[in-house]
């Protein structure tokens, strides 16, 4: 009897895992950008210093939303990246102490946008609209399908790459059309339109 039992609780652990897991699959992914410095990264704001706030620093010129959305949403995620660059990848993490995909997206959109997304990859795979890989733009949800069970996300920051928690190296920037993500690309999402993002970070800091 206690094996019958513990059957049904064992597979809604199974489900939530799935749920909440980014991708591992047996093919290894691609290193870091080779020479992918956010210093050397077109966009930033000149004097931009990376010890300072993950959030203020990239936007302060950005208050009235003087430059486009887009240049303003890439600064903020870059920031993002020089705060939680090197984080280890931790299934079911949520700190710099380890962190997953989902979680890592999660918790940018919070912090950046406060905009509350779904903390699972299947939720967020829901979130929005679709949009084409060719019409991507920064802040955009980028999803793959790797080998294995589980899927991955990532934040598109512009210019090919995106920001993600990735399950062999922790958080970093890879390169969206490195070989072993464009074949396992499934979906793209956009979550809210990017002057609307660009409209709550400047909220953000002016609030």
């Amino acid at each position: 009897m206690i094996v019958n039992m513990l059957r049904p609780a064992a597979a809604i652990l199974v489900v939530l895992v799935w749920l909440t897991g980014c991708a591992a699959g047996p093919e290894a992914e691609p290193g870091p950008v080779e020479a992918y410095f956010v210093r050397d990264l077109p966009g930033l704001p000149r004097g931009w210093d990376p010890m300072m706030s993950p959030v203020d620093n990239p936007i302060l010129e950005a208050r009235h939303l003087q430059n486009p959305p887009p240049a303003v949403i890439r600064r903020a995620l870059l920031a993002q990246h020089q705060h939680w660059v090197g984080t280890p990848y931790r299934l079911g993490g949520e700190s710099e102490r380890g962190i997953d995909c989902s979680a890592l997206v999660q918790s940018v959109f919070s912090d950046t946008f406060r905009l509350a997304l779904p903390r699972t990859t299947g939720g967020q795979a829901h979130t929005g609209v679709s949009v084409d890989r060719l019409e991507l733009r920064p802040g955009d949800l980028v999803f793959f399908r790797p080998p294995g069970r589980y899927r991955h996300v990532g934040i598109y920051i512009g210019d090919g790459h995106f920001l993600h928690a990735s399950t062999s190296r922790g958080v970093m920037i890879s390169d969206l059309d490195d070989r072993y993500w464009q074949r396992h690309f499934w979906q793209a999402r956009r979550a809210l339109a990017p002057a609307l993002l660009a409209q709550r970070l400047v909220e953000r800091v002016e609030g």
